[in-house]
């Protein structure tokens, strides 16, 4: 039986001036879910998290929490954490200090917080540093102890807003890994804001792609790479093979005329499409393989001619650019595959598997 959403948005909109911060948001998020606002900066990401918190006022629409409208409930009131991307440490106490400070505000026995503050430290491996000086972690450390304290209190929805944004990317890679770890182990339901498409692919169980106030699109992050609603997405998510076509055929099958060549895409036509239409068509990078130019192909597809223009080594992967017929594609490919060993300005055979190719509507082209 399906469970009700434990916090939900309803045409939630919110103003500065004339100028609309959020409009007409309605989001729905599950018990322990792990739910990440992606977008580029000043989309409103941040203000709706804060909106949730109670820490901006909303103009119009609902927020309920377990049922419960949230007007006029003041923030220390709603039992939710917050983590900021400054982190907010106090410089003047240790680690047990600043995890425990939540937990003392409250009124806990000194026993009790004793017990929780080595509790979280453990979660967050931290176990040996209750008496460490902020000054004296490192960045890594003192993400670690923030969210320590974030969980320490219980939180009954715990809020990030890019906690990890000041980090290089190796330890930032590396903390994302355990941040979503950690959050599935206590089972807290959390909200966390990056417009890092690589961290909430790491993170999240739902991405809820947020754009100029509005929400785009919505979906786990599986559903959305594959799939992109617009191509703002599908650009925000990193697809570079966004080309133009026209729709040509869908009876038995579904062709497509494009500026690399004529393609095919599994099933049906998508709504709102119809033959005769011009759409913007999405190659999945990942999907597309590439081989020397005689090369007899087992795999079912289209099979298209091009000419690489570049080679660019990325570690355990390779991207392969070629121009084929009218367009530029990228094809990411393992680096270990022998069938792609070609170089710059040699011909190649390009193999586009059906479900490798995506339409827009042209509305949303």
């Amino acid at each position: 039986m399906a469970t009700s959403p434990i916090l939900r948005l309803d045409k939630v909109s919110k103003s500065y001036g004339e100028t609309f911060a959020i409009r007409d948001v309605s989001l729905n998020v599950d018990r322990g879910e792990l739910v990440c606002l992606l977008g580029p900066s000043g989309c409103g990401k941040t203000t709706l998290l804060r909106i949730i918190a109670g820490l901006e006022t909303l103009d119009s629409g609902t927020i309920s929490f377990r049922g419960e409208d949230l007007h006029g409930i003041a923030p220390h009131s709603r039992g939710f954490g917050f983590m900021f991307q400054d982190l907010a440490l106090f410089p003047h106490m240790d680690v047990f200090g600043n995890v425990g400070f939540g937990l003392r505000m409250q009124g806990m026995s000194s026993d009790r917080v004793r017990m929780r503050v080595d509790e979280m430290l453990e979660l967050v491996d931290l176990g040996d540093y209750r008496n460490r000086k902020v000054h004296e972690l490192s960045g890594g450390e003192r993400q670690r102890v923030a969210l320590a304290r974030s969980l320490a209190p219980a939180p009954k929805l715990l809020m990030l807003d890019e906690p990890l944004a000041s980090l290089d990317r190796v330890l930032r890679e590396s903390l994302q890994v355990q941040v979503r770890s950690i959050l599935k182990e206590i089972g807290v339901t959390a909200i966390y804001v990056t417009h890092d498409k690589d961290e909430a692919f790491a993170l999240a169980d739902t991405i809820v792609f947020v754009n100029s106030g509005q929400v785009v699109q919505s979906g786990p992050p599986e559903a959305l790479f594959r799939a992109p609603a617009t191509e703002m997405v599908a650009r925000s998510l990193g697809l570079r093979n966004i080309i133009e076509g026209t729709v040509v055929r869908a009876c038995d099958s579904v062709e497509i005329a494009s500026s690399a060549g004529t393609l095919s895409i599994v099933g049906s036509l998508p709504g709102g499409i119809s033959v005769g239409d011009g759409v913007l068509v999405i190659i999945n990078e990942r999907g597309l393989s590439v081989a020397p130019v005689h090369h007899e192909w087992a795999e079912m597809g289209i099979k298209l001619s091009g000419v690489v223009n570049e080679q660019k080594f990325r570690g355990g992967e390779s991207e392969i650019h070629m121009t084929v017929g009218r367009s530029e594609l990228v094809s990411i490919v393992p680096t270990v595959n022998v069938q792609t060993g070609v170089m710059p300005g040699d011909e190649v055979s390009v193999l586009v598997p059906p479900e490798a190719v995506t339409l827009l509507p042209p509305a949303q082209a």
